[in-house]
């Protein structure tokens, strides 16, 4: 069992949040740096396999300031020897594809293959729709994917055409793609230049540009480890089956999560994938440890109180909280496990919110006894 942590990108404990505008502020950007740091070289040196991180932009009240995949993960992966930077993940609609292949092929090479990327539809959009990559793209939410709304068939369809791409430049020296979004390269394209024809492909004499490659290409073969990241919709998990996306799943109720680990399996066996049944999704929640069960609840309340104050009104739903002693916690994962089956569990940490003791402590806490049970 692989056990990866998640931080948000809170700057702030609650009473700092409270005084407003704190994602602008200088002292608490600072030190949310040292303490991200600490809690990379802690969960470097304790066994955890992975580091994540999220996507997020004009985040001036300070609650998930990670307004860079590529710079985020950078900085995991040079403040640790080991663990892997997960990227949790790049908001595709919101990017050029074909950048986001090269910069996370880049980052893969620079971090050696401790890097694994995942993609997401996004779903905030105040800076949603300020970076949209095609003009017109809005956010989606919960709610307007369960109405099928025509605004989220168009995010959805952006989505995963540009998964397509990224893997198409990921996999291939050179290519071209034409879709409905996107088509590349430009079909009007002309630029002579006497070494690309001597040294490169893709560029015809009279100078026209048929196909285009990225480089380097991604240092693991054929790319990094693929994510599904949060995901909790039939279609979106159907998606990654035939893709061969491994969803990362947050949610509280277990009987909705075997429903999408049994549609996952239905797709990708449909698809001529064939996944072990412990591949098919990670699982996950926020957690709370502590000796004592009152201490962990009462940490548990500077999650919700975040939670509430800043992903309830986007609709995103508490997800599943794993809380307690090592003895429960410990039931908590064994019980998810029998039935779902999974070699992989995500854990939000208090990153920002809490002291950054508390945090080590329940880092060192965890490792040391929910851990080795599941080895």
């Amino acid at each position: 069992m692989e056990f990866h942590l998640i931080q948000a990108g809170a700057v702030g404990r609650r009473k700092e949040l409270e005084q407003g505008m704190a994602g602008q502020r200088d002292d608490l950007y600072q030190r949310y740096l040292e303490e991200v740091r600490a809690y990379v070289r802690a969960a470097d040196d304790l066994g955890y396999a992975g580091y994540g991180h999220n996507e997020h932009h004009l985040q001036i009240e300070g609650f998930e300031e990670t307004n860079h995949p590529g710079m985020s993960s950078m900085f995991i992966g040079l403040n640790s020897k080991r663990l892997r930077a997960n990227t949790l993940g790049y908001v595709l609609p919101t990017h050029n594809p074909v950048r986001v292949a090269e910069e996370i092929a880049t980052l893969d090479h620079v971090l050696k293959g401790r890097l694994a990327v995942g993609f997401t539809r996004g779903y905030q959009a105040r800076w949603f729709q300020n970076y949209a990559a095609v003009p017109g793209a809005r956010a989606t939410t919960p709610d307007l994917a369960k109405r099928r709304d025509e605004q989220d068939r168009i995010n959805r369809e952006i989505f995963e055409e540009s998964v397509r791409i990224v893997k198409t430049a990921w996999t291939n020296e050179v290519f071209s793609y034409e879709g409905k979004y996107w088509t590349f390269p430009p079909k009007d394209l002309v630029q002579p230049h006497s070494a690309y024809l001597k040294f490169g492909k893709g560029v015809e004499p009279d100078g026209r540009v048929t196909k285009i490659g990225i480089a380097p290409r991604p240092f693991q073969k054929p790319y990094p480890k693929l994510y599904g990241a949060f995901a909790h919709s039939m279609r979106t998990i159907r998606f990654w089956a035939r893709e061969g996306g491994k969803p990362i799943v947050l949610a509280n109720n277990l009987e909705f999560c075997r429903g999408l680990w049994d549609a996952y399996k239905e797709e990708a066996d449909r698809a001529g994938r064939s996944v072990a049944e412990e591949d098919i999704a990670a699982w996950g929640g926020i957690i709370s440890i502590d000796r004592s069960r009152e201490r962990a609840l009462k940490k548990l309340e500077e999650h919700w109180w975040v939670w509430d104050q800043w992903f309830l009104p986007f609709d995103q739903a508490r997800p599943m909280a794993i809380v307690g002693t090592p003895d429960e916690v410990s039931r908590q994962i064994e019980t998810a496990f029998n039935q779902l089956r999974f070699n992989e569990v995500h854990l939000q940490i208090g990153q920002g919110y809490l002291e950054k003791d508390e945090v080590i402590d329940e880092l060192e806490l965890f490792a040391s006894k929910v851990m080795p049970r599941f080895s």
